[in-house]
């Protein structure tokens, strides 16, 4: 008689569920060389997330950099050190606020918008129909949509990062006392330019997990209208615990790789 280890099905389950969404992943970067191209789907999917995401990810990033600002501003003054907070804040907002803050919101309203409408088109039948007219549904409505959640979150990481920024130095200028030109003056002295090059590396794989996920989930629901509600959820919460624990793996890669300014 076959011993039963408890939980062990529950892993299958998970183990199954990511070879799943990696190989959606995969066959949507290797339809991104095939043809026809679906230029007016992207171009959709690229402005309907900038849109739904861009304001929103401003509104946090501001009061996110006076957050640093307070708390690191509070604990540099008593070591007399106030002209050297712009150097933690470039840390802190670029090399890892930034592309948490993007993929997060590209993962809660834009990837979650993918998710209700590829999985409403999935129990009406459509991309079905689709196959029946010798259409790939992962070349014509995935890999758009997975290529756009990506390019978007690199773009944003840029705009997330200046508006951190920005709200860091109207604190720290205006409530702390720091002179504007000190505040420029230290931002090189802890970060690096390959700090920059992580951070847009960074948003990219988070934005490519989000799109996954999100299309992942609407080709798999099922169950009509409840189904839908639920792979959205789903969806939101995968993608949040995955970037966290790729954020991490990715940000311990980089400092065993690149030697970091002391």
């Amino acid at each position: 008689m076959a011993m039963v280890i408890p939980g062990a099905s529950k892993v299958g389950n998970v183990v199954r569920e990511v070879g799943a969404m990696a190989a959606v992943g995969i066959e949507a970067v290797r339809k991104v060389f095939s043809r026809p191209w679906p230029l007016a789907e992207f171009l959709d999917q690229c402005w309907f997330i900038a849109k739904v995401t861009t304001v929103p990810v401003i509104l946090i990033s501001i009061p996110f950099g006076m957050v640093i600002s307070l708390q690191v501003g509070a604990l540099i003054r008593q070591l007399g050190a106030d002209a050297h907070l712009g150097s933690a804040l470039v840390l802190a907002v670029v090399r890892e606020q930034a592309p948490i803050a993007t993929a997060l919101l590209i993962a809660g309203a834009g990837g979650s918008a993918m998710c209700a409408d590829i999985g409403s088109r999935k129990i009406r039948d459509e991309l079905a129909a689709m196959e029946v007219m010798s259409i790939n549904p992962i070349q014509r409505v995935v890999m758009p949509r997975v290529l756009a959640a990506t390019v978007i979150a690199v773009l944003l990481d840029a705009v997330v990062s200046a508006a951190g920024l920005a709200g860091g130095w109207f604190f720290a200028t205006q409530v702390l006392g720091v002179s504007s030109s000190s505040f420029f003056a230290s931002f090189n002295e802890l970060s690096q330019l390959p700090d920059l090059w992580m951070a847009l590396l960074k948003a990219g794989i988070f934005g490519f997990i989000a799109g996954v996920v999100a299309c992942y989930k609407g080709l798999s629901c099922k169950g009509g209208p409840k189904g839908v509600g639920d792979a959205v959820n789903q969806a939101v919460v995968i993608t949040f615990v995955l970037l966290f624990f790729v954020n991490f793996v990715l940000t311990a890669i980089y400092f065993n790789f690149v030697p970091q300014k002391i």
